[in-house]
């Protein structure tokens, strides 16, 4: 699929309508600076969603509208240990309530990781629920770029022990390797 335009559209922090609206929505999770909003802007093309290098900026959904017919749905990073408890009890919720509700319903969920550090505890429990919910999901392993050939094999290697059978998508925003296939897995 050609992205021909990528709009924000809003950002909810509960229960909001557009949430359950029938335009299929493709989900993306991952701990707290791993580079979600970095992989939407290379897939999109576009600098839509806004990176920073402070973790856990995002606090929100964010929705952006894909050719007028997907929403990408850009939840906060779970796990930023600088968020107060309150802070970070909300935000677990608000993933929850977004990911584990059975009124909404993901095309797609894709599962974002650090290449470089492989599976964190709270990568392995985002990994089992979104299992146990039986979530179409993949796992990407974002920043191979910053890793040697032989660190980036020995990560696979350790990475796809872990996740077994679920799709693994190597990638770098920086030098957009995996955006094609990335964009033909979520937009089928």
């Amino acid at each position: 699929m050609i992205i021909r335009s990528a709009k924000f559209i809003k950002g909810v922090v509960g229960d909001d309508n557009i949430l359950a609206s029938d335009i299929p929505q493709i989900a993306f999770i991952g701990r707290s600076n791993v580079g979600k909003s970095s992989l939407i802007n290379a897939i999109t093309n576009s600098k839509i969603s806004r990176t920073s290098s402070f973790p856990g900026r995002t606090k929100e959904i964010n929705i952006f509208l894909i050719n007028d017919a997907y929403y990408l749905v850009d939840l906060p990073g779970y796990g930023f240990a600088r968020s107060s408890g309150l802070g970070r009890e909300k935000i677990g919720e608000l993933i929850d309530s977004y990911l584990f509700n059975s009124i909404y319903d993901q095309q797609k969920v894709v599962m974002i990781i650090d290449a470089n550090i492989g599976m964190t505890k709270k990568d392995l429990l985002m990994y089992n629920e979104l299992k146990n919910f039986n979530k179409p999901f993949i796992i990407v392993a974002n920043k191979i770029d910053k890793m040697t050939q032989s660190e980036y094999k020995k990560k696979m290697t350790e990475i796809k022990k872990i996740t077994k059978d679920i799709l693994l998508i190597p990638f770098s925003a920086q030098k957009r390797k995996g955006i094609d296939s990335l964009i033909d897995i979520i937009f089928n």
